[in-house]
Parts: structure tokens; sequence; C-alpha cells
């Protein structure tokens, strides 16, 4: 099996992971690199390739722009670019996801192969996932790590408004990938029950039938108690000289938190309990790794934020000489940061808002720490497994003291807690069990899929580029801008493919065309990229066909939708097998995010398409105008940055994402495709229809470097224009 991991934000690399540099550089990339390396130890394992994005900025490492990183023989990183080169935020990637996808497919196939399956990793990751499997036609599998809902629902409760929530997260969007990635994947792998029934059961597609529980692991040969003080390690490292000069009785217990300076892992209120308790204060120091800064005021807005919080509040108590806040950790100091705080006869705690899992809880039980931790998430089956800790409400400073408290006053209890840890992370926890349990759930799933073949070689007689646009609005609209478009058009012809991408059905397609003299184009894309036809004889793709039959349920779709007020159906002409199309009147109706949450709740996964204001249209998943196209291209082995794409509404907007030359021409329906304006290789025409469209050729400069192939050395009569080569 060749499997490839998606994690596409963060600083991965091979070797000296930068935990905790930023909010992005946490558990998920130590998860994804330790799950790749166990995933290719495995006999059954072709090959694992953990796919990130390119960053090539002076302010990381150049480790992270190396395009192939190889891990061990049957495993590498591979890194691609999308969008800026700079390195950014998560919450700053969405406009780029697009471009991260055509870029991937490019590399794919410029290698010649195709991984049997697709795991994604967050929900960006998702985004890029479901278009991936939906045009390779593979298995997809996903694992969220944290979730949208559960989130806002966690800030809300910590004080962070709506508005400061979906301005700062950009909420709506990844609530929005995780929907519809839970729509389309084959298996979501969750690491705890409490993950799947209290954090997956918010979403609209909640499944629990495709989802599993496999528990990562971790790596117990960094990971372990202190040796006995009859062989003592070496007790002193950097930073632990660094915590000494902090406290000024340093050998007194030691409450240890190591997270990222995040928000939502709730260090200050951590503080805030230590601070209030004065048993707590005599019992024990805390220490607090948070990162590494060398001046706050240099930092994020998120982490300044909670490490100035923090610092006001030590000295608002009055903790000085009593918590350890440095400023500075390596990565190969963590196993022995947890090893002093076990030699200390200390506790771990994990207060965060909510823990999608809590690799930190399995690191800190396997070298000798007992738990408290939050009660909002993995921590519940951790503990629930091992039975080495406590749960709290991470909102409760009283409740959270005196955990800490109970297990610091009892020996005995602190001594069986313990031993049941590292008992319990032995067995449940390593991740040689977790790959043995990953293989055996998702074996069966590339059975299940027809895939979609490489872009087959093509033979000189191939053009190098092609033009496709839609017709209402976008090509039709003003004679005397189609008689230009048309004259140049049939000017350039030999050099560049022609295809139409329409909402219309193919007949009424071809009738338009002929009325209005425009060359019949070498690909029609109809029906709102339902249906694809090849000139010159119009032939159906029937590959095309069995591949967006996935999870289509036209029948339950009609039901749905046939009670309710505002959506009636269009004439019949204008209902194919795979597109059922309403009139759709927005005062009556309701919304469209409305109707997608609706049909969501029924299991019924689709595209819900709205255009020229009252049009809604219901097709498969798989297919789009713009699904449609990539495929075209893929088959073809046309580079989608040799593609102009001419769009005018809502309809188009996925044809225009991506790397297509896309242009927007100026019409009245334009202004639904006005969230693009701020994208790279989208023109915004200010001429109407096919002017428009003669704008953008001149923009892009589409033809005047365009040049005429070969004669082909193959006979032209054994493969019909415009059909790929077998």
């Amino acid at each position: 099996m060749h499997i490839l991991l998606l994690s596409i934000h963060g600083l991965i690399r091979g070797h000296d992971l930068e935990l905790g540099r930023d909010p992005d550089t946490g558990g998920q990339t130590k998860y994804v690199l330790d799950l790749t390396l166990a995933l290719a130890a495995r006999p059954e394992v072709r090959q694992v390739d953990l796919v990130t994005r390119q960053i090539l900025d002076p302010a990381v490492s150049p480790d992270y722009g190396v395009p192939v990183e190889p891990l061990t023989d049957k495993a590498r990183i591979l890194r691609i670019a999308a969008g800026p080169e700079e390195y950014l935020a998560k919450e700053r990637l969405w406009d780029h996801l697009d471009s991260f996808m055509d870029n991937l497919v490019r590399t794919l196939n410029a290698e010649g192969r195709l991984p049997d399956l697709i795991h994604s990793h967050y929900a960006d990751a998702g985004y890029v996932g479901v278009r991936l499997s939906n045009l390779l036609g593979k298995p997809l599998v996903h694992t969220g790590h944290s979730l949208g809902r559960d989130k806002r629902q966690r800030l809300l409760e910590a004080g962070l408004s709506e508005a400061e929530i979906d301005q700062r997260y950009h909420m709506d969007r990844r609530v929005d990938a995780e929907e519809e990635v839970l729509a389309v994947a084959d298996m979501v792998i969750a690491s705890t029950h409490n993950e799947i029934e209290e954090q997956y059961g918010l979403y609209d597609y909640y499944q629990p039938e495709r989802m599993r529980v496999i528990p990562p692991g971790t790596d117990l040969g960094r990971f372990h108690p202190p040796a006995p003080r009859s062989r003592r390690e070496p007790g002193s490292f950097p930073l632990a000289e660094d915590v000494r000069r902090f406290l000024r009785e340093p050998d007194k217990p030691l409450i240890l938190a190591l997270s990222r300076a995040d928000p939502r892992k709730n260090i200050q209120t951590l503080l805030e309990a230590y601070g209030e308790s004065g048993e707590l204060r005599q019992a024990a120091n805390l220490l607090i790794v948070a990162g590494n800064r060398d001046d706050i005021r240099d930092l994020d807005e998120g982490p300044q934020s909670v490490l100035t919080d923090l610092l006001i509040l030590i000295d608002a108590y009055d903790l000085h000489g009593q918590v350890a806040l440095p400023k500075h950790h390596r990565a190969d100091e963590v196993p022995a940061i947890y090893r002093l705080a076990a030699r200390r006869r200390g506790v771990f705690v994990n207060p965060a808002l909510t823990e999608p899992f809590g690799l930190t809880l399995l690191e800190a039980a396997a070298s000798g720490l007992p738990l408290v931790a939050t009660e909002n998430g993995g921590p519940v089956d951790i503990i629930g497994n091992c039975g080495n800790g406590i749960l709290v409400n991470p909102l409760d400073r009283e409740a959270m003291a005196a955990a800490i408290l109970a297990l610091l006053q009892d020996p005995r209890r602190y001594r069986r807690l313990r031993d049941q840890g590292l008992a319990g992370v032995r067995e449940h926890y390593s991740w040689e069990a977790h790959a043995e349990a990953y293989l055996a759930a998702v074996r069966p799933l590339p059975k299940r899929h027809v895939s979609l073949p490489l872009a087959p070689k093509r033979g000189q007689r191939y053009r190098d580029r092609a033009l496709f646009t839609d017709l209402d609005q976008s090509l039709l609209g003003h004679e005397e801008g189609l008689r230009q478009f048309i004259t140049v058009l049939q000017g350039h012809r030999k050099c560049a493919t022609f295809g139409i991408a329409t909402g219309r059905r193919l007949d009424s397609a071809l009738r338009v065309l002929k009325q209005h003299g425009i060359p019949r184009p070498d690909v029609l894309i109809t029906s709102l990229g339902t249906e694809i036809h090849y000139a010159p004889q119009l032939e159906p793709d029937p590959f095309w066909r069995e591949h967006i039959d996935h999870l289509w349920q036209p029948g339950a779709v009609r039901r749905v939708l046939s009670r309710l007020p505002g959506l009636s159906p269009q004439a019949k002409g204008e209902q194919t097998p795979f597109k059922i199309s309403y009139h759709y009147a927005p005062d009556q109706a309701p919304g469209i995010e409305e109707l997608a949450a609706l049909l969501r709740g029924q299991e019924l996964t689709v595209n819900l398409i709205q255009s020229f204001g009252h049009f809604l249209d219901v097709i498969p998943v798989r297919a789009s105008k713009g699904q449609a196209l990539r495929y075209v291209a893929q088959r073809w082995g046309i580079p989608l940055e040799k593609i102009l794409v001419a769009g005018g509404s809502g309809a188009d907007e996925d044809m225009l994402r991506g790397n297509t030359l896309g242009v927007v021409v100026a019409n009245r329906h334009g202004e639904e495709l006005s969230q693009l304006a701020d994208l790279e290789g989208i023109y915004f025409a200010d001429q109407p229809q096919a002017l428009g469209l003669l704008q953008a050729i001149d923009h892009y400069d589409f033809f005047q470097r365009c040049s005429l192939p070969p004669a082909p050395a193959e006979n032209p009569a054994a493969f019909p224009a415009g059909q790929p080569v077998p």
C-alpha cells in the first residue's frame, strides 16, 4: 500500500521538531511524523508520503523549503508550494488551498504514480483531501485533531465573542470544510470515544459507523521514568539549571505544564489556581514550559497575550521564586523535562479548554508522572484506560488546585497512579500497535473505489493550452464582442483546445452554439459538470458518469426538498439523472447554508450550486464545472496553468479557483464571485461577456506565445481529435 498523508500547516521536518514555536507547530506535527515512520516500518506498506506546504522564508529554517526530504527508504516529506513563499498561520491558508491541491496533483502526475489511500489531518488538509479524493477516485481517511464546532463552544465559554472567534480563527470556513470532509471520508480516525461522541456529534454529518478509535502511540525509548538513584542519570541540562534560577526552594515537588502559549491551552487558569491556593503554593513549585521566546513583544498576538497574562499573574499573586517560566527549551530536552518533574515527585497538569487527544499526557505518564487533566476530550479515554489521574473542569480553579493537592499529599495514591500510568501506556499506547490497527482498518478501502487513471502520454498533435468558458452571461450577451471572439478563436484554433462549461444540457448548448455561429468545441462540459462530451462525435465520457455516481441519491434529495417553500422544480427538460434543478426564491426559501444543513442531517452528500440569483441545482458531490475541468486536464495532460477559464456567476467559482488563469467577466451576476477579487490568477474584466474574455486573452498574453506543434508521428485516424490516447 502507498499512503499519502496530508498535513499542510505548521513547520514539519524529519528532525528537531520546533514544537511550541507557535500555535500551529504542536502535537499534530509530531503525530503525523511519528505516524509516517510507524507505517513505513510495516512490511505491507510500500511507501508513505507526508505532504505539507513548502516555505521559503528567511525567518524560518531552510529545511522547510526542501521539496523532498527522505526519512527512511520507504518514507519521505513532500513539500508543495501554495500561495506566498513566506510562512503563514493556518488561518491565512484558506485562499491558497486550491492551488495546493492543483500543485500536488501536478507533482503526483510527474512522478507517474498515485497513492492507494489519502489521509488528511485537520480541516485545511481535509479541504484538499476531499478534492483530491474526488478527482482521483481514491479513498479518503481523515483525522480532525481538533474540531471547529467544539472549539467555538469552548472559546465562547472562555468569554470570546462570536465576532472575535470568526475574525481570528475563520471558524465558518473551517466548519464548512469539516462538514464536507465528514460527508466524503470513507473513514474518520479518532483518538478517543469522547472525541466521537462529544465533538463529532456536534456535526450534521455525524456518522459514527464510519469512525474508528485508534489512539496514537508514544516513543517509549525517549519517554521513560528517571533512573533509580543507585544509577542516577545526569540530572543537569540547560533547562534544569534555568529552572533552579527561578525557584527559592528548587527541590520541592514540581507541578509541570507543557504546551504552546495558546489561549485554548488555558495555562492562565492553572496559574490562578496555584496563586489562589496557599496550601498548594506551600506544597510545590510550578514549572510552565510554553514554547520559546526571545522578546514577548516580537511574538504573534496569541502567544504574546498568553505570556503577558502569565507574567502579570505571577506579579499579581507575588509568585516570584515559586513559578518558573523559562524562555527557551530544545526539543531534545522535553523527555528530560518530564523526568525532572518525576524525580521531584511532581504532577503533570493539562488544563486545556478542550484537548482532542493529549500526546503530552502519554509522554508524562510514560515518564512516571500522575496526571491532572481537562475533562473535555482525549484525557477522558487516556485516564480511563490507564487509571493514572484525575479529570477536572478546566474553568474551575478550586477543583484544579484540590486535584493536584490530592496527589501531592497522598504518597500511596501517588505511587499507585504513577505505576498504573506506566503499565497502561505500554499496554494501550505504542506506535507499533497503532500502525497494526490502522492498517487492519484501512486495508479494505481501496477495493471500494475505481481510480482515475493517470494522465495519458500525449502525441505531439495535442495542443499545449486550452480555453474554457461558460455560455450564458459569460460568452453570450454582447453580439459584437462574440463576433470578435470567434474571429480570434478561429485564428488560433490549431494551437489551443476550446471547451465550453455550462449549466445547460447538451442539446440546449448545441442549439445555442449553432444559433450564434460558435465553432463546435473540442470538449463540452454540460449540466454543471455532470456530463462530458468530446468532439468530433460528441462521445460521452463513460468513466466520468460512473465516477460521479459516488454517494448520489437523487430520490432522497427530491423527497427532502419537495416540502420546502420557495423551491419549485424547473421544467423537465432541465432535469437530468445527475442534476436536480429548482427555481429559487431567496425571499421565501431557506438560505443555502440552511438547505445544506438539512440535507447533511439526512446523510445526503451533494453539491448545492446557486447561480444567477434565482436558480438552485443539486448535483453529485464529485461533480461541478471545476471538478470536470480538472478531470479533463488530468486525462489529457494539459497543465492547469495553461488553461484560461471565463465565468460570470457562482456556478463558475471552483473553475476559477486554483492554478487556472481565471477571468470574471463584467455582468450583473459577477458580484456572486466578488470574494475572488483578492486572489492571484483571477482577472476581473471591466468589459461584459465576450469582450471581457478578449480582455483576459490580452491580459494573460494567452495566444501570442502559443506555438503550433509539428505534425504527429502516429496515424491521425487512430485517435479521434480531442480524445485522450488510450
